[in-house]
């Protein structure tokens, strides 16, 4: 028994890892393409497209392996039942429970990976992410200032500076506003500045005036200002960002300092699903790998192959994942529903298991059924 599972794991892992990487390298050169159209389009150099699509990698990683945990399982079986093995392990009285002992293993193999990736690689990349992203976001912000051109950085709004002095200081700046229909706003300054803000850069105008022209009435109002902030940030996307619950490392998420939360914009609902899901997620991985293990024992040998009992195992991981949807919803408005994060788990459990009682039944009756046609033709004859 224990170099037959071990032979059935090895087969798992094995496929498994030629699918992951696969499915991997498919997930990420499509995110790294949209990627890289926004990246080097804004200006930014290659490797800091590199240094993005690396940060991305542990989301594709958490999002490919419980897929690649069930292809393999699937593939597994498929090939087992194809060579005869499977018929062989069944003859030797090996139930089919007892048959997805390797395959549970496999599962929690993957479980630990995923674990790994929702505990520690992803809050560290989403955060470093987030950061990198601020911070591209401002230098784009600067890059969109050059000294003696006028630049047109949004639709209607026109932007030029005579000097960038040698502390950062810009010098005799213009900004013609005209995105309100009917309205143009002219901004001149001696002098500007150009600083972060809460919701993204921020443009400090010194000693100037601002013309408000209206076209309806045709009038034109004047306005001295000895210091004026105009806002940058919603010209090419803000910079400032609201703090994601994903990126809190989990012992954040165990013992959380409520006043903290508050102040970051994050609700007791969202740290309680988000620490439930870190422990939920990676038990799908087994979920999923005895489900698609398990439907391929549904059927008997045919020669048009198990593609409806592959079909039927999506479906159930498809309604598995809309049960889990339905359910995040509900735990993210009241924080007691919390562990509705499970429910997904739970309920795949219980398919798996229909599955493998459902095989060995019908399985079982079969053979009944067949030594009970040859007994009767032993005894007519």
């Amino acid at each position: 028994m224990r170099r037959t599972d071990s032979y059935i794991l090895v087969q798992l892992l094995t496929v498994f890892a030629f699918f992951s990487l696969v499915l991997i390298s498919v997930y990420w050169v499509n995110r790294a393409a949209r990627l890289f159209d926004t990246i080097v389009g804004d200006g930014q150099s290659f490797w800091v497209f590199l240094e993005l699509s690396a940060l991305t990698l542990p989301n594709v990683i958490r999002v490919v392996l419980p897929l690649s945990a069930f292809a393999a399982s699937v593939y597994v079986a498929m090939r087992m039942t194809r060579d005869n093995e499977m018929v062989v392990l069944q003859g030797t009285g090996m139930s089919f429970f007892r048959l997805c002992l390797p395959v549970v293993v496999f599962g929690l193999v993957v479980a630990a990976l995923l674990s790994v990736l929702m505990h520690v690689l992803m809050p560290m990349s989403r955060m470093h992410l987030a950061e990198r992203q601020v911070q591209i976001a401002e230098d784009i912000t600067a890059r969109l200032l050059r000294a003696g051109e006028f630049l047109r950085v949004s639709d209607g709004v026109m932007v030029f500076l005579r000097e960038v002095a040698a502390d950062g200081q810009l010098i005799d700046v213009f900004i013609s506003d005209a995105r309100s229909p009917g309205t143009r706003v002219d901004y001149n300054a001696a002098s500007a500045l150009l600083v972060p803000g809460e919701q993204g850069p921020m443009l400090v105008m010194l000693d100037g005036v601002a013309l408000v022209y209206r076209e309806a009435p045709g009038r034109l109002t004047t306005i001295t200002f000895d210091e004026l902030t105009y806002d940058l940030g919603g010209l090419v996307g803000p910079a400032g960002r609201r703090m994601d619950v994903r990126e809190l490392p989990t012992h954040s998420l165990r013992n959380p300092d409520m006043a903290e939360m508050a102040a970051l914009g994050i609700t007791l609902p969202e740290i309680g699903f988000e620490l439930a899901s870190r422990y939920a997620q990676p038990v799908l991985a087994v979920v999923t790998s005895v489900i698609g293990f398990a439907a391929i024992l549904l059927g008997q040998f045919s020669r048009l192959g198990a593609w409806r009992q592959v079909l039927g195992a999506i479906a159930a991981l498809a309604v598995i994942q809309l049960v889990g949807n339905a359910a995040a919803g509900a735990a993210l408005r009241d924080a007691a529903l919390a562990w509705l994060a499970l429910v997904p788990v739970a309920l795949g459990a219980v398919v798996g298991g229909a599955m493998l009682f459902w095989a060995g039944r019908s399985r079982g009756s079969g053979w009944t059924a067949r030594a009970a046609s040859r007994s009767g033709a032993g005894g007519r004859t």
